[in-house]
């Protein structure tokens, strides 16, 4: 029997079972999660089954093909377009400068269109398998279906740009008068910690900022020297007829405030995705180690205890948005997007809601992601979630007074507890059962 176990454990140690995320990407393609074979429930698998049955139908549009019905059946709304002229996209040689691709969104789903392309391109949110990659054709048929991706997709988008798990990302970078990007000059992965400076290279972008600059609406010019640009012909564009025919696109905008909030989501689900994925992965490899070592099944190694705490942390940070970039200048976007966005609230009885935009100092109002209250969050496994629940409450009733939230107010914390305690109700109850009453706001 004790030969047997030994086996097993040599085995465990040779397959890389043992292995820390530090030195090695998490293998998510086997147990615990099989990223390609478990089940999922997104919300394109959703509407594929109303497809299915017939009682969905989706309209073609002669211009546009299916793109303004899969918008509709996804709630995505057309204010939410971002508007990206690097070729990186698997539909790379039809995007240009003066032919970008479009990217719609909203909180779980995510709608790529190219024009003349051959198919739309869908990125949606599983709970807990994270993005899942799908396309759709763009050529009238009697019963189109999405077609799950093959692999080719998280070449790119399951790599330390994503967490090393399957996600999204806004990537930017300097980019020559065909949409080609410099690669040796370096690229950028933003979200809300990253400098204006560094973000929407190879991306239109509308709106104001004011005296902050950003690498978007222009093209290095120079290729001994790309990064060598001028970013004040950028700047502050509410038109974009000049650059391109915006006459083909549902709008003529390429939204600010959008590709804030569209750097911010993506990151804040990957962190989710990951968390999801090392607690599942940690505790399976306790499961296995436990039957190897005939320990009992709810024993919880040390180093399983080390990695929960270190992803509920890296999840508790971008909630709460610690090293978020200061704005300098006030941010004002031309879509009508912070209106929609702002709209989809859950709101208090005073009317206040984590969607709720400052865009003056900062993104928010009350710095506590929205992504709260999303599926993946909910569906975290519950030894991460509680991890979350405990500190992220620790916080904001003061009692954690740690240097990097020292950028969250007595006033935010006091807010952001009343909102969460009003429009969550049941979050503090999927933490430890440690709280008494005089840690309920109203109480107070």
């Amino acid at each position: 029997m004790l030969r047997d176990r030994t086996r097993l454990l040599l085995g465990l140690i040779v397959c890389g079972c043992l292995s820390t995320p530090a030195h090695a990407q998490i293998q998510f393609g086997r147990e615990p999660i099989r990223y390609g074979t478990a089940p999922v429930n997104d919300a394109v698998t959703r509407i594929q089954k109303s497809l299915d049955s017939g009682e969905t139908t989706l309209a073609y549009d002669e211009k546009l093909g299916y793109l303004p019905a899969i918008l509709d059946e996804l709630a995505i709304d057309s204010s939410s377009q971002v508007l990206v002229y690097s070729k990186t996209s698997f539909q790379l040689r039809r995007i240009t400068p003066s032919r970008p691709r479009a990217l719609y969104f909203n909180e779980d789903s995510y709608v790529g269109w190219v024009r003349g392309g051959d198919v739309i391109e869908v990125m949606a949110t599983d709970p807990e398998q994270g993005e899942i990659f799908y396309t759709f054709p763009q050529k009238r048929m009697a019963k189109p279906r999405f077609v799950r991706d093959d692999g080719r997709c998280i070449v790119c988008h399951a790599s330390s740009k994503t967490q090393g798990v399957p996600g999204g990302l806004v990537r930017s970078m300097f980019v020559d008068d065909r949409g080609q990007p410099h690669y040796a000059a370096g690229t950028f992965t933003t979200d809300h910690t990253s400098p204006f400076s560094e973000r929407w290279g190879g991306w239109y972008v509308t709106g104001t900022h004011g005296q902050m600059r950003h690498m978007g609406n222009i093209v290095a010019t120079d290729d001994e020297k790309p990064e060598e640009i001028d970013l004040d012909p950028g700047a502050n564009l509410a038109d974009l007829s000049a650059k391109l025919d915006v006459e083909p696109y549902l709008t003529p905008h390429s939204d600010i405030v959008a590709l804030m909030v569209l750097e911010h989501q993506t990151q804040m689900q990957n962190y989710l995705t990951l968390a999801n994925y090392e607690c599942r992965m940690a505790q399976h490899h306790d499961q296995v180690m436990n039957e190897a070592l005939d320990r009992p099944k709810e024993h919880q190694s040390d180093s399983t205890k080390r990695r929960i705490a270190s992803v509920g942390e890296k999840v508790l940070r971008s909630l709460l948005f610690v090293d978020e970039f200061p704005l300098t200048s006030p941010v004002k976007g031309t879509s009508g997007f912070a209106e929609w966005f702002q709209a989809r609230g859950k709101r208090d009885e005073q009317g206040r809601s984590l969607r709720d935009m400052d865009l003056k100092t900062r993104m928010f109002k009350f710095p506590c992601s929205y992504m709260i209250y999303s599926a993946s969050f909910d569906q975290l496994p519950s030894a991460v979630k509680r991890h979350v629940v405990d500190h992220l409450h620790e916080v904001l009733a003061g009692n954690d007074q740690r240097a990097e939230f020292a950028h969250l107010s007595q006033d935010d914390r006091k807010a952001i507890l009343e909102i969460l305690t009003e429009t969550k109700p049941d979050l503090w109850k999927q933490g430890s059962p440690k709280r008494d009453e005089k840690d309920d706001p109203k109480s107070r």
